[in-house]
């Protein structure tokens, strides 16, 4: 999605004090501000990276009268907590093998689906959905894709806080592998590389 139009939806217009602005309204609406914060425990899996990003998380909540405490869960324990819903606020990643809607959308967001873990659901969207992926012409499906990534976004389906960034690495004398563009977690098969060396 290009940026013109991300900074269209809730929450991610470039101006961060007036989506500040906005949130504590919101807060304040519902009875919160500077001297009545709301307390709200924070879940997340007790690795570095998930750890870490909680404690960006609840710092930035800081911001619009939510005081945040860090829950790091063990790894074992994780995804059974989220199965049953017990936490109040939870940083959990999605993880996704390709960047292709149809595994996105319908492994993450799909009414029922596995990957669905807090369980969101609208048949609307589940259409959408269907209709993106029969979509022929890519330039129809894109809007489509981008017209579900907006509803997305104004649901609150899943508040993305955050996108990693990864890659593969390799030797120079390391021919004929040929990466996947558009993952660098698929593709792994290895019948034509060879080394020059």
């Amino acid at each position: 999605m290009p940026p013109e139009i991300v900074e269209t939806l809730p929450g991610y217009g470039p101006d961060v004090q007036e989506n500040r602005a906005e949130a504590r309204q919101i807060m304040q609406a519902h009875g919160y501000g500077p001297d009545r914060r709301l307390a709200v425990k924070v879940s997340t899996r007790n690795t570095a990276p998930a750890v870490n990003a909680t404690v960006v998380l609840v710092d930035q909540l800081k911001e619009i009268y939510i005081v945040g405490e860090v829950e790091p869960i063990d790894n074992a324990l994780w995804l059974a907590k989220v199965m049953r819903h017990d936490y109040t606020v939870a940083l959990g990643a999605t993880f996704n093998g390709v960047d292709a809607p149809d595994q996105i959308f319908y492994e993450t967001y799909a009414c029922g689906a596995e990957n669905n873990l807090d369980g969101y659901c609208n048949p609307e969207i589940d259409k959408l959905i269907d209709r993106q992926s029969i979509e022929f012409d890519q330039e129809k499906r894109k809007q489509l894709v981008w017209e579900i990534e907006r509803l997305l976004a104004e649901d609150g389906a899943r508040a993305i806080i955050y996108h990693t960034r990864a890659a593969t690495c390799r030797q120079p004398h390391v021919k004929g592998f040929d990466s996947m563009i558009n993952s660098c977690y698929n593709g792994w098969r290895f019948e034509d590389p060879w080394l020059d060396k």
